[in-house]
């Protein structure tokens, strides 16, 4: 049985800990785990910079600072860890976490790869199915909220006919500053552009809101940026339900914008934002003839949730505490990462991809660029 398993979660906090204190942790990690209130306990945080760490421990008061993550989980055997550090120590930092019993919510990109993600999910617990723990799942947030839930359901009962065309945008604009951080820009400490480091959350909930996936024919390039990886992806996708998609990642765009549009058999759903989508963000226009209260049933949303990390986060927490899998994690977590190492493929390859033929032994398994940097952009 995983040592997860015979922690009592029944009377007490949720044991929390942090790796890496940058940006994503202070902005939107230990926000969302404090207004959960007394829910949880963030009893420390870890980062290879002391000063770092112990600046963001003070200012969050957070109790303990670690610059070594196997002594923290040693001496501080959190319920769940968040991982907050670059792609290229996911694998590691999630692996170990899960090891030590703990749970894991891991920042996109999960990995660099699926054969990392495949030692990720190997080191789950559980009883060989979804129960029990520990396990890792994913930030997704963009597929968490009201409006997404709506939306999902409405398309899942085929209330608005089949969805028929897609569009999935993620066109934002990085200067070069934004590239003078190390590990960005580079195959081996980022594992992509921005396919894989800002389009996933769109293809994300794309893939949520449509389902599976059967083949991709992509192209990528760099335009600007004097970076290893691309800075523009563009992808043709058909899903098996017949929907066609096509997918944009760009940051060389400076009209910032967020957007995925699906035209179903009696509607069109839009969604355009940025980085957090509410109910007023989603719209919805009829196909000729179709009645009004149709129309006000569809857009019914209910309570406003957007979508954010606390979003994804109150369901992870109610999971850990039944000992039941996440959202976002195992084969769910994969989906998007599957579907990004296709986009490559096919780039690199100019070949059409399918879904499912990327398997141990295929360079595209271990290696977003199929190690061979450069070669097809």
């Amino acid at each position: 049985m995983p040592e997860s398993a015979t922690r009592d979660l029944r009377d007490r906090p949720v044991r929390v800990a942090i790796a890496g204190t940058g940006a994503i942790a202070r902005e939107a990690h230990l926000p969302a785990y404090r207004a959960l209130g007394g829910e949880v306990e963030v009893v420390a945080a870890f980062d290879i910079d002391e000063a770092a760490c112990r600046s963001f421990c003070a200012d969050g008061a957070v109790p303990y600072a670690y610059t070594d993550l196997g002594k923290l989980l040693a001496e501080q055997r959190p319920d769940l860890v968040s991982i907050c550090t670059p792609p290229a120590v996911h694998r590691e930092q999630t692996v170990a976490a899960l090891g030590a019993g703990a749970w894991v919510w891991c920042e996109k990109p999960p990995c660099r790869s699926l054969e990392e993600y495949a030692a990720m999910e190997a080191a789950e617990g559980g009883d060989g199915g979804d129960h029990g723990g520990p396990f890792a799942s994913i930030v997704f947030q963009h597929r968490f909220g009201s409006g997404a839930d709506r939306i999902r359901a409405l398309i899942a009962d085929r209330a608005m006919g089949r969805p028929l065309v897609a569009h999935c945008q993620t066109t934002w604009f990085r200067g070069a500053d934004y590239y003078q951080v190390p590990w960005r820009g580079n195959w081996a400490a980022e594992g992509g552009g921005p396919t894989m480091g800002h389009g996933i959350h769109q293809m994300d909930l794309l893939l949520d809101l449509l389902g599976p996936w059967s083949q991709v024919r992509a192209m990528t390039g760099r335009l600007v940026h004097d970076v290893e990886t691309e800075d523009v992806s563009t992808a043709l996708v058909r899903f098996e339900s017949g929907a066609m998609a096509t997918v944009v990642n760009s940051v060389v765009s400076p009209h910032q914008l967020s957007r995925i549009r699906i035209d179903c058999e009696r509607a069109t759903v839009e969604l355009s934002h940025l980085y957090q989508h509410a109910n007023d963000d989603w719209r919805i226009t009829p196909a000729p003839g179709v009645a009004l209260d149709e129309l006000a049933g569809w857009r019914d949303m209910g309570e406003n949730v957007p979508s954010s990390h606390l979003a994804q986060l109150r369901p992870l927490i109610a999971d850990l505490r039944a000992g039941r899998r996440p959202r976002a994690s195992g084969a769910d977590g994969r989906t998007s990462l599957e579907l990004v190492a296709a986009l490559y493929k096919s780039a690199f390859t100019d070949t059409t991809v399918m879904a499912g033929e990327i398997g141990p032994g295929d360079p595209f398994h271990a290696a977003m660029n199929g190690g061979a940097a450069g070669r097809g952009l």
